[in-house]
């Protein structure tokens, strides 16, 4: 039997950094079992040149990434969406689209690099990454067939704290 190909989208509200980061994450490491796409609530229209930094010092290709509106989600004949993840406090609190396929929401609010200035941006550039491949690392650890909610809305957090495990 054939396993199915999951769409999952990745929302930030400038589509510049931290949700373009969690794209290449998960097109890199999801092994063909899913298909990553970002997008944002009022896209920059550009990706942040540290992101693609970091993509570049990586050795991922960065030649496909764009910072795009997630109206292009919501549009007929848009991919069917299995996960929708937001990864900025902003995106969670905005009234999102009607998605195709009703998929599965969660919030993982990761800190903007972009709003990091100075010496201090590669960074914190870095910390977004690591943040995000960790919880990317444990979504697709998850057996898919059997997740929940709250499974998503916590994977990468502690029980005591509600914050990221590094």
């Amino acid at each position: 039997m054939t396993k199915p190909v999951y769409n999952i989208l990745f929302l930030c509200t400038g589509n510049s950094a931290r949700s373009i980061l969690a794209e290449a994450i998960l097109g890199r490491q999801g092994m063909g079992r899913f298909r990553a796409f970002s997008a944002g609530s009022f896209p920059k229209g550009a990706v942040h040149p540290a992101a693609l930094a970091l993509l570049k010092e990586l050795d991922y290709d960065t030649g496909g990434f764009r910072s795009k509106s997630w109206d292009e989600f919501a549009k007929p004949g848009a991919p069917e969406l299995d996960f929708v993840f937001t990864v900025c406090d902003n995106a969670a609190g905005e009234v999102c689209p009607a998605w195709p396929g009703q998929p599965m929401t969660a919030h993982w609010g990761i800190e903007d690099p972009a709003a990091v200035e100075g010496d201090r941006q590669p960074q914190a550039f870095w910390n977004a990454y690591n943040q995000l491949q960790r919880r990317i690392q444990l979504f697709l650890a998850l057996p898919i067939e059997d997740i929940d909610e709250l499974s998503l809305q916590n994977i990468g957090k502690t029980a005591d704290q509600g914050s990221p495990v590094a």
